[in-house]
C-alpha cells in the first residue's frame, strides 16, 4: 500500500498501523471553546484534583451527561447540571442527583462567562448568570479516520453512544487486509498509558505476520 504524505511525498508499506487519535466535538456555545482544556474539561479522572473543591458545572452533551455529573461529585460538593436540550433528569436519574445534592439548572446555556482569563460561569437563555469556575462537557469523540476511507475503511458509531471508532479485534487487526489501528482511533477511552501499549502490542502482532507471510513465500519458493 502507498501512504501520500502532507507535503506530497508517498511511502510504500506492507502493513500500516494507524494511530491518528480522535477530536472531541464540543456543543456550539459560545466561549466554550476557547476555554477547552484550561477551565471547560471533559474527563474526572484527567482533571478532577485540578478541579477539585471549586463550583463545576456539567453541559449536557450525552447520554452520559448525569454519570458525568455524579462522577465530578466526587471532587466537589458543588455541582450544577445543565441538561440542555436533553431531557430534565426524572425517576431514578432525579433521585440520584438530589440524593448527592447537584443542583439541575434546565434551559438554555448561551455563553459561557470570563473574567480577566478566567471562567466565571454561564449565562441562561433568560439572562440569568450561574456562577462556576470550572464546566465539565461529555464531549462526543470522533476518530480521526478520513485517510483510511479509500482502504475501505471508515469510523462507525461507538456502542457507548459516546463518538464513533473504527473496530478492530483485540489485536488491532481491522477488517481491511493489512490495516492494524491502536489508541484513540479505536479505543476512544483510552489513556496515554494504554494508547502506548496498544501500539506496541499492535507493532508485535504486525511483526509476527509478516514473519508468517515471508515463511509462506520462502516455503512456496523452496517447492517450485
Amino acid at each position: 500500500m502507498v501512504v501520500t504524505l502532507a507535503d506530497g511525498r508517498a511511502t510504500r508499506a506492507r502493513r500500516l498501523l494507524v494511530a491518528t487519535g480522535l477530536v472531541d466535538a464540543l456543543p456550539e456555545i459560545p466561549g466554550l471553546h476557547a476555554r477547552w482544556g484550561r477551565d471547560v474539561l471533559h474527563c474526572p479522572y484527567c482533571h478532577g484534583w485540578e478541579a477539585r473543591d471549586r463550583p463545576i458545572g456539567i453541559i449536557g452533551a450525552s447520554p452520559m451527561a448525569v454519570h458525568g455529573a455524579l462522577l465530578w461529585r466526587q471532587w466537589s460538593d458543588d455541582i450544577v447540571y445543565f441538561p440542555r436540550h436533553l431531557d430534565a433528569p426524572t425517576g431514578e436519574q432525579a433521585e440520584q442527583l438530589a440524593a448527592r445534592g447537584i443542583r439541575v439548572v434546565t434551559g438554555e446555556v448561551a455563553v459561557v462567562e470570563t473574567d480577566a482569563d478566567r471562567l466565571t460561569g454561564v449565562r441562561m437563555g433568560d439572562g440569568t448568570i450561574v456562577a462556576r469556575e470550572v464546566l465539565a462537557v461529555p464531549s462526543r469523540m470522533l476518530a480521526r479516520a478520513e485517510a483510511l476511507a479509500p482502504l475501505g475503511l471508515k469510523a462507525v458509531e461507538h456502542p457507548s453512544g459516546t463518538g464513533e471508532h473504527v473496530p478492530a479485534d483485540p489485536t488491532g487487526r481491522t477488517e481491511a487486509p493489512g490495516i492494524w489501528v491502536a489508541g484513540n482511533i479505536t479505543d476512544l477511552s483510552a489513556q496515554v498509558g494504554g494508547a502506548a501499549a496498544a501500539g506496541a502490542f499492535a507493532g508485535a502482532q504486525i511483526n509476527l505476520d509478516l514473519l508468517a507471510e515471508d515463511t509462506r513465500r520462502a516455503v512456496t519458493a523452496d517447492r517450485s
